[in-house]
């Protein structure tokens, strides 16, 4: 299925450090333009959650089956602890044993305009080797979830 520009999802780093995880030592950041708008930050979240796709729900309980046997906390993306949120910005994650991470929700975009800007950049800081090796494991499933989410914002 050919996609028109305003549901391209782009990828680049961000700038580290980043405020909302000074210490991170990997990232990431995933965006898509033309969301209809008003929207907050918080409204994009809620909506990617609710769009999910459906395979997505099976592995998240795969990956929580696995992390327990390593002593490591379960997670649903749509439980996460808020950090920090503003209308244009929220900010989730937790800290654990082997890694801390952040999700960085922006809309950028005129409040009066109908096209906004959506970025998800995602923040880690690995404290071990544990951490190193889940982050090269999840990354692949990580961008899936990441792009398809973002995409259905979009569409």
């Amino acid at each position: 299925m050919k996609q028109n520009s305003m549901n391209t999802v782009r990828a680049s780093r961000p700038d580290l450090p980043d405020p909302a995880l000074p210490q991170a030592d990997w990232s990431d950041r995933f965006e898509v333009d033309g969301v209809p708008g008003p929207l907050t930050a918080r409204q994009a979240l809620e909506q990617m959650t609710a769009r999910a796709p459906g395979w997505m729900e099976p592995l998240m309980a795969l990956r929580n089956r696995l992390v327990r046997l390593a002593g490591l906390k379960p997670a649903r993306i749509d439980q996460f602890p808020v950090i920090e949120e503003r209308d244009d910005a929220i900010v989730v994650g937790f800290d654990d044993r082997h890694l801390d991470f952040r999700l960085v929700i922006r809309v950028d975009g005129s409040p009066a305009t109908a096209d906004r800007r959506v970025s998800i950049a995602t923040l880690v800081d690995r404290h071990n080797r544990l951490g190193r090796v889940y982050i090269a494991v999840v990354t692949p499933f990580h961008r899936l979830i990441v792009t398809r989410m973002l995409r259905a914002l979009s569409s």
